[in-house]
C-alpha cells in the first residue's frame, strides 16, 4: 500500500493528535508533503502532534522526507517526531528519504537516531537507495553502520540489486564500503547480474574488485554463460578469462582483504605515499 494514498473518502474524523490516533491525512501531513514550512510551524504551535497518523500509519515526517523537504523534516523532529516510525507496510522516514534520493534528509534522520538498518521483513533503505542509484544515500547509510552485505532472501544484497538495476555509481560506493563482491542472491553473484544485463562498465568494476568469473549459479552457469550471446558482456568476460590478473591488482586485493572491511576507511591515515593510498582505494 502506498504511503501517498488518500483516504478522505472514508470521512474519518480528525484524531486528537495523539500518536495512536487513527486519523486520515491531516493539514500537517499536507504542509509536510508540500514543503510549506510556515504552515507546518503554525499547525505545530496550534497543538497538532508531530506524530499524527493516517489510517496506514503515515506520519508527517514520512511525507517531508519523501518530498525532500529538509526544513520541514527538521522542524518535525524538533517537535518530537519519531524518526523510526513505521507505516503498516514497515516503511520508515529513512526509507522514504532514500527513495527520493534526499541525502540531507537521510543524514538528518541518522543524526537524530534513525536506525540505518531495517528490521527483518521491513523495506530496506540501503536496498532502495541502491536500486534507484542514490549513491549519496548509500554512502551516508554505510557511514552510519548499515550492513553493506545485508542479504534479503528474495532480493539479495544491495550490491546485487545495484548490478541488476545497472547502477554503476552505487556499485562503486558499495564496493568502496567493503561489500563482498561475491555475495549476491543465493548462488547468483553480482557478476552474474551484470552479465545478464550486458553492463560492461559494472562488469569491469566487479572484476577489478576481485569477482570470480568461474562462480556458478543454481543452474551451474558461469557469468559468461548467462550473458546475451555475442554481446559486449560476453566478449569482455571471454577476454578476461584469457588474461591473468596483474600483480598490482592481486596485491591490492590482498592488502584490502588483510585490512578487513571495518578498517578500509583508515586507508587515508596510513603512512604511505598519496598515490599508493589512492591506488588501494581504487581512486
Amino acid at each position: 500500500m502506498s504511503d501517498k494514498l488518500d483516504f478522505s473518502w472514508l470521512d474519518v474524523p480528525w484524531g486528537d493528535g495523539d500518536l495512536g490516533s487513527w486519523a486520515d491525512r491531516s493539514p500537517l501531513h499536507e504542509a509536510a508533503a508540500q514543503g510549506r514550512l510556515l504552515a507546518l510551524r503554525t499547525l505545530l504551535s496550534q497543538g497538532y502532534s508531530a506524530n499524527i497518523l493516517t489510517i496506514d500509519h503515515v506520519t508527517p515526517l514520512h511525507e517531508a522526507c519523501l518530498g525532500d523537504h529538509v526544513a520541514c523534516a527538521r522542524a518535525l523532529i524538533k517537535a518530537g517526531a519519531n524518526v523510526n516510525a513505521t507505516t503498516i507496510d514497515g516503511v520508515t522516514p529513512l526509507f522514504n528519504a532514500c527513495s527520493s534520493g534526499s541525502v540531507t534528509c537521510t543524514e538528518v534522520l541518522l543524526e537524530h537516531g534513525a536506525k540505518p538498518q531495517s528490521e527483518v521483513c521491513q523495506p530496506s533503505p540501503i536496498h532502495e537507495a541502491s536500486s534507484k542509484g542514490k549513491s549519496g544515500c548509500v554512502e551516508a547509510l554505510i557511514s552510519w553502520g548499515a550492513d553493506v552485505d545485508y542479504d534479503i532472501p528474495h532480493l539479495g544484497t544491495p550490491l546485487y540489486i545495484a548490478c541488476m538495476s545497472q547502477q554503476l555509481q552505487c556499485t562503486r560506493t558499495l564496493l568502496d564500503g567493503g561489500a563482498n563482491v561475491q555475495k549476491g542472491r543465493f548462488l547468483e553473484t553480482p557478476l552474474h547480474a551484470a552479465a545478464q544485463k550486458n553492463c560492461t562498465e559494472i562488469l569491469k568494476v566487479l572484476l577489478e574488485f576481485g569477482a570470480n568469473i568461474n562462480s556458478k549459479n543454481l543452474e551451474l552457469k558461469r557469468p559468461v554463460e548467462t550473458a546475451p550471446p555475442s554481446s559486449l558482456a560476453e566478449g569482455l568476460l571471454l577476454l578476461f578469462e584469457a588474461m591473468p590478473r596483474s600483480l598490482c591488482q592481486l596485491c591490492r586485493l590482498s592488502i584490502r582483504e588483510c585490512l578487513g572491511r571495518s578498517r578500509l576507511h583508515l586507508i587515508p591515515q596510513l603512512h604511505l605515499p598519496t598515490p599508493l593510498k589512492r591506488f588501494l582505494q581504487y581512486r
